[in-house]
């Protein structure tokens, strides 16, 4: 029996159904600095607030992004470890995460 890549083994005779090993996430090395920045790339000129760099792992990261969007009052989304928050907040989302611990830089423009 010869195992390919691509090729995923989900039931056996021998010892029944194979349960499928989930890889573990990692947290994301940074240099320390949370960076908040606006941008409007790709979204149809609406304005979103991204956060990239924060060092939490993707259950904490999410509940750090619900923490925020409560605070700010609008909707948002975690996308591959960045946090977006809808419009430009910015201010609001600096004091705040500063009040947590975090070390933040406004970037872009």
């Amino acid at each position: 029996m010869t195992k390919e890549k691509n090729s995923r083994l989900v039931y056996s005779t021998e010892t029944g159904r194979i349960k499928e090993e989930k890889p573990t996430a990692t947290i994301p090395q940074g240099d320390g600095v949370v960076r908040i920045r606006r941008e409007t790339a790709g979204r149809n000129g609406k304005g979103v607030t991204t956060i990239t760099g924060v060092p939490l792992d993707e259950t904490k990261l999410k509940d750090l992004a619900k923490a925020l969007k409560v605070l700010c009052g609008v909707g948002g989304a975690v996308k591959d470890g960045v946090i977006e928050i809808q419009g430009d907040q910015r201010e609001k989302l600096k004091a705040e995460l500063e009040k947590r611990g975090f070390t933040v830089k406004l970037a872009g423009g």
